[in-house]
């Protein structure tokens, strides 16, 4: 990769992310850390406002932009692959928007470059997920950007009942299943619910604050630690 064009992928890669690394930057553009260091430092240098000290991160300050990126051919084909895998495993409100994006994505493309990204022959038929899932992921994903707690009915794999209110943290894709990772009210502690087992989502009024214990970055901490440390992981 030529010294310019790796100079131009650092920018990206840092105003894509909220903390970069420069660990995180030598592994994507397959240089070393000293490498990062001495790029970062020549971007500074010509004005690119990169804030950040090497061993903390770097971040691009407010205001900074490029002009519109052009995809390669192979780029677009990807980004056509992604988005007909992801529309079948998503909600429809959500695989509607993607529809959306990727169509501005290409027609912004050279005709050759279009006709090359659309015809790629890779498919995901929508057979996998019930309606009801799909719907039922849309109202958890809501819950979470929108941080209002829920009131969910929910039967385990014997059939038992309970009602739960909870904080929704994240909705995970396990390749057969969509479970919904929450902070449990009655549990006091983290539990993951399949989404197909959801019988009833009720959203509440009441919103929530991150406290400390109860969030998705303490969640996914202990996992990584200790999976059998909470119950968190996708039910059978």
């Amino acid at each position: 990769m030529r010294r310019a064009d790796r100079l131009f992928q650092i920018v990206q890669l840092i105003r894509g992310r909220r903390l970069t690394t420069a660990a995180f930057l030598a592994r994507r553009l397959e240089v070393s850390e000293r490498t990062v260091y001495r790029d970062v430092a020549d971007l500074q240098r010509q004005g690119v406002p990169v804030e950040g000290e090497a061993g903390v991160g770097y971040r691009i300050g407010t205001g900074f932009d490029l002009p519109p990126l052009m995809f390669t051919q192979e780029e677009a084909a990807a980004l056509v692959a992604a988005a007909r895998l992801a529309g079948s495993w998503v909600d429809a409100a959500l695989a509607r928007e993607m529809e959306s994006a990727l169509g501005k994505i290409l027609s912004v493309l050279p005709p050759a470059a279009r006709a090359s990204a659309e015809s790629l022959a890779l498919f995901a038929p929508s057979l996998i997920f019930e309606e009801a899932t799909r719907t039922r992921l849309q109202s958890l994903r809501e819950a979470v950007q929108s941080r209002n707690k829920l009131r969910i009915d929910y039967h385990d794999v014997a059939g038992a009942m309970s009602q739960r209110t909870v904080r929704p943290l994240g909705c995970f894709y396990w390749g057969k299943v969509w479970t919904f990772s929450a902070w449990c009210e009655l549990r006091e502690d983290f539990r993951a619910f399949r989404i197909d087992r959801i019988d009833r989502i009720e959203v509440l009024a009441d919103r929530f604050r991150d406290e400390p214990g109860k969030t998705l970055a303490e969640m996914l901490r202990r996992l990584q630690s200790d999976p059998r440390a909470t119950k968190s992981t996708p039910p059978a």
